[in-house]
C-alpha cells in the first residue's frame, strides 16, 4: 500500500549544503583560537551566505513571543460574560417596563434587585443564579453565560472543546461529565499501579476501553496512557500558568464564575480532580510559572491556555536553538513545532542546518581526538589549504598575463603523474590515460573523445628546495590581529608544497619566547599565549639544522615577524630575555642568520606593522645576507610568502623582477 503526504522539504532543486563555505568559516575560527566544536556551533548560529542561521531563527522566536504578550490580555472570557450579563439585565428591564399585567409590588422588587446588583461581574452572575427571568431573551442570555463558562473551562483542558460543544444538548453535556469521571478513574488507576506487568496490562486494558468509549474527545489519538498523560498535563499546566498570570481580582472572579459552569459546580469539581491527578503524575511540568500580558486583545480561557502553550513551546524551541545544554545536537530541533510557530520556511531552514551539521560530522572533516574533543582532520586541513591557496592564486593572478601555476616544476621533466587538462595548460597529453577515460566513459567503438577525458603529463623541477617558514608566535601577533593571517599563510604554503611541489621539503617553525618545530595541525590550532620574547635566534638555529639535513636542496628561509629579537638561547639552554633588545641578543641572531647565508639560503623577511625601528632593523638584516624585506598588508601576506617561495626556487631567478608588478598594498616593497 502506498502512502502520500504533503512534501515539506523545501525547494527540491535547491543546491546541497555548502560544506566548503562552512569548512572555511570553521577553519578561520579554529585558527583564531576556537575549538572545532565551538567553531562549528558559531557557524551554525551565524549561518552562511544563503543559509539562515540559528541566531536568526531565535530572533524570530523572540519576536513571536513578544508579539503574543504585547497583543493580548487575559480578560476575554470576563468581557464576554460581562456583555452577556448586560444584555440579560437590559432585556429584563425592558420586559419589566412593558409588562402591564405584572403586580406593581413584584415589578418594584425586581427593579430594586437589578439596580442593586454588585459591581463585580462574577458576584452579579452568582446573585442572579436563582432569579426568575421574565424576559425570554434575558433568560437565554443568562443561560449563554453558564454555557460559555462550561465550554471555556473545558477548552482550557481539551483544545477545541469550546467550538465542539457550541449548541450542545443536555445529553452532550452528560457525555462530557461521564468522560471526565471515567478519565479521573483511569488516571487514579494508573497512579496506583505498582509497575508490575500485571498492573501495567490492567492499565492498558482500561486505557483501551476508555479510548473506545470516549475517543471522539481526543482527536490527537494517543496510543497509550503515557501519550494521553503528556498531552493532558501540558494543557493543564498551561491553564494553571494562565491562572497564575491573572491579577488576584481576576482569579477571584474566575473562581466564583466557575461554579456557574453548566449551571452547577459539578464540572469544576471534576476538572479540579483531574488537575490534581495530573500534577501528581507529571510533577515535572511547569505548574507554577506565569507571564505578563500587556495588550488589549482579550483572550478567552481556552485561547489563553493555547497562548500559554505557545509560549512554552517557543521557550522550548529557543532552548533547542541555543544548543547550550550537554550533548546538544540540531537533530533535537522539533521541526513540526518550529513550522507551527514560524511557518514552513523556518522548518526548511532548520532542516538545512541539521543536514549541514550531520554532513560536517559524517564527512570526515571533524574527528575526535584521544581526549574526546573534536579536531580538524587531515582531510579538512587539505580542503582548507586548497581554499587558501585558491585565494592566494586569485591575488597573484591580478598581475598582467598571470594565471594559477599548475606545473609541479619548471624544467618540464615528466614526474610520472598525470592530471586533468584545464584551459591554458601547455603540457603534453598522456594519450593512454586520455583514451582509457573515453572508453570507460561510454564503452563504445569508435572511441569519441570529450574535453573532460584529456589528461596531461605533470612535470617536476630539476632542483629541490628546503623551505623553512619561521612565524612569529609572540603575543603581539595575536594582540594586533596578525594571528589568523599568519596561520592562513602557513597553511597555504604547506598545501602548495604538499600538492604541487611534492619533492620539496617544508618545515614550519614558530618562535615566541622559545622556538618550536610544528606540524601544520599543531600550528593551526595554536592558542595565543602571553609569553614575552621574540626568540629569532632559536628559530634560526632550528632552520639551519633543517637545511643541513637536506644538503642537496636549495635552502629557502622565509621569516614572518612583527618585532625585533628580544630573546636568545644561552649555551646552557636557558632563555635570555631583554627589552629593549639587548646587543647580545642581536649578535646571536645575526650570527645564525650569517650561518643561513653560508648554507646558501635565499632569505626573505616579511615585516608586519609600521614601526620605523623594526623596518630599519629588518632591512639591515636582509641587506646583510643579500636578502629581501617585504612589508605586505595583512590580506596580502599569504600571496607575498607563496610568491617569494615560487621566485626563490629557480636558480638565478630575481624575485623582484618576477613579481615587481604585484598589486601589493601601500609600502609593499621596501
Amino acid at each position: 500500500m502506498s502512502r502520500y503526504r504533503r512534501y515539506d522539504g523545501g525547494d527540491p532543486l535547491a543546491p546541497p549544503v555548502d560544506l566548503a563555505e562552512a569548512l572555511d568559516a570553521i577553519g578561520q575560527e579554529v585558527m583564531a583560537g576556537y575549538s572545532p566544536e565551538g567553531a562549528m556551533r558559531e557557524f551554525l548560529r551565524r549561518g552562511g551566505r544563503d543559509q539562515t542561521g540559528l541566531d536568526e531563527l531565535g530572533r524570530r522566536l523572540a519576536e513571536r513571543r513578544q508579539d503574543i504578550l504585547q497583543r493580548h490580555d487575559l480578560d476575554g472570557t470576563m468581557r464576554e460574560v460581562q456583555q452577556l450579563l448586560e444584555k440579560a439585565v437590559t432585556a429584563e428591564r425592558g420586559q419589566l417596563a412593558r409588562d402591564v399585567t405584572m403586580d406593581d409590588g413584584d415589578r418594584a422588587f425586581r427593579e430594586v434587585l437589578l439596580d442593586s446588583l454588585p459591581t463585580s461581574t462574577a458576584s452579579a452572575v452568582t446573585e442572579l443564579s436563582s432569579y426568575d427571568w421574565q424576559s425570554s431573551d434575558a433568560r437565554q442570555a443568562y443561560e449563554q453565560i453558564k454555557d460559555l463558562l462550561g465550554r471555556e473551562l473545558l477548552d482550557q483542558r481539551f483544545a477545541g472543546m469550546k467550538q465542539a460543544l457550541e449548541g450542545a444538548t443536555e445529553e452532550d453535556r452528560a457525555a462530557v461529565q461521564q468522560m471526565l469521571s471515567d478519565l479521573n478513574d483511569l488516571l487514579e488507576k494508573h497512579a496506583q499501579s505498582d509497575g508490575s506487568p500485571e498492573d501495567r496490562a490492567e492499565v492498558d486494558r482500561a486505557f483501551a476501553e476508555f479510548m473506545e468509549q470516549h475517543g471522539q474527545f481526543f482527536p490527537e489519538n494517543p496510543q497509550d496512557i503515557d501519550e494521553l498523560l503528556d498531552s493532558l498535563a501540558q494543557r493543564a499546566a498551561a491553564a494553571q500558568r494562565m491562572l497564575n498570570s491573572m491579577t488576584p481580582e481576576q482569579r477571584a472572579e474566575l473562581m466564583e464564575l466557575s461554579q456557574q459552569a453548566f449551571g452547577s459546580p459539578g464540572l469544576m469539581e471534576q476538572l479540579a480532580r483531574m488537575d490534581a491527578n495530573l500534577q501528581a503524575l507529571r510533577p515535572g511540568e511547569d505548574w507554577s510559572g506565569s507571564e505578563s500580558f500587556e495588550g488589549g486583545e482579550g483572550l478567552g480561557l481556552g485561547d489563553g491556555t493555547g497562548a500559554l502553550q505557545d509560549l512554552a513551546q517557543l521557550d522550548a524551541l529557543a532552548d533547542q536553538l541555543s544548543q547550550g545544554y550537554g550533548g546538544a545536537r540540531l537533530d533535537d530541533l522539533d521541526l513540526d513545532a518550529l513550522a507551527r510557530q514560524l511557518g514552513e520556511q523556518a522548518a526548511v531552514d532548520a532542516r538545512a542546518l541539521q543536514e549541514l551539521e550531520r554532513a560536517l560530522r559524517d564527512s570526515g572533516y571533524l574527528k575526535r581526538g584521544p581526549d574526546g574533543e573534536l579536531r580538524l582532520s587531515p582531510k579538512a586541513m587539505r580542503q582548507l589549504g586548497k581554499a587558501l591557496l585558491r585565494d592566494v592564486a586569485d591575488r597573484m593572478s591580478g598581475r598582467s598575463g598571470a594565471r594559477e601555476t599548475r606545473t609541479t616544476g619548471s624544467a618540464g621533466e615528466p614526474s610520472g603523474a598525470t592530471r586533468r587538462w584545464t584551459f591554458g595548460d601547455t603540457e603534453p597529453w598522456d594519450v593512454p590515460r586520455t583514451i582509457t577515460n573515453a572508453v570507460l566513459r561510454d564503452g563504445g567503438s569508435p572511441v569519441r573523445l570529450q574535453i573532460d577525458d584529456v589528461e596531461v603529463v605533470e612535470t617536476e623541477a630539476r632542483t629541490q628546495a628546503a623551505v623553512a617558514l619561521l612565524v612569529d608566535t609572540s603575543f603581539s601577533m595575536a594582540m594586533d590581529g596578525r594571528w589568523v593571517p599568519m596561520k592562513r599563510t602557513a597553511l597555504a604554503l604547506h598545501q602548495l608544497v604538499r600538492s604541487r611541489f611534492r619533492g620539496d621539503h617544508l618545515q614550519l617553525i614558530g618562535f615566541g619566547r622559545l622556538a618550536e618545530v610544528m606540524e601544520i595541525e599543531q600550528l593551526t590550532a595554536l592558542d595565543a599565549k602571553w609569553a614575552k620574547g621574540t626568540n629569532l635566534h632559536h628559530a634560526l638555529l632550528l632552520a639551519n639544522r633543517f637545511f643541513r639535513k637536506h644538503p642537496n636542496a636549495q635552502p629557502v628561509l622565509l621569516v614572518v615577524t612583527d618585532g625585533e629579537p628580544t630573546a636568545h638561547l644561552e649555551p646552557d639552554g636557558e632563555v635570555w630575555f631583554a627589552y629593549p633588545p639587548d646587543p647580545v641578543t642581536i649578535a646571536h641572531s645575526v650570527r645564525e642568520l650569517d650561518a643561513s647565508a653560508r648554507l646558501g639560503a635565499r632569505v626573505t623577511f616579511f615585516r608586519l606593522g609600521e614601526d620605523p625601528g623594526l623596518a630599519r632593523f629588518i632591512e639591515s638584516m636582509a641587506r646583510r645576507v643579500d636578502g629581501r624585506m617585504v612589508s605586505p598588508e595583512l590580506d596580502d601576506l599569504g600571496a607575498a610568502v607563496v610568491g617569494s617561495y615560487l621566485g626563490s626556487r629557480g636558480p638565478g631567478t630575481s624575485f623582484r623582477d618576477q613579481f615587481s608588478d604585484w598589486p601589493g598594498g601601500r609600502g609593499f616593497w621596501a
